[in-house]
């Protein structure tokens, strides 16, 4: 597990806006006007968030014409929500167990 880039995206979705806007957007691709549209903040305010979200990998960005469209990483998803599930694993498969078997 790469316990760097799981901290990483962590960090970004902290934040209950930030959240929020992971939801809104696994519904599909969405441009920055709709998103705006369920925030009482600035254009620039979302813009920063969604910048936390890209670095963090979690979001993409696709520019048509003056518009920004944003779309969830199913794959950086997909792995985030396995990093989870291991983190959370059972103690058959935690890393005390895993560094015992390799000891062995």
């Amino acid at each position: 597990m790469d316990y760097e880039e799981l901290s990483k995206v962590l960090k970004a979705i902290s934040d209950p806006k930030r959240m929020k806007i992971i939801d809104l957007l696994s519904c599909g691709s969405l441009c920055a006007c709709d998103v705006l549209d369920h925030f009482d903040f600035t254009q620039p305010t979302l813009s920063h968030h969604m910048k936390v979200l890209e670095k963090a990998g979690i979001v993409s960005v696709e520019k048509k014409s003056q518009w920004h469209y944003y779309t969830l990483k199913e794959d950086r998803v997909d792995s985030f929500r396995a990093s989870l599930t291991e983190l959370f694993a059972s103690t058959e498969t935690c890393i005390c167990m895993k560094e015992e078997s390799s000891s062995d």
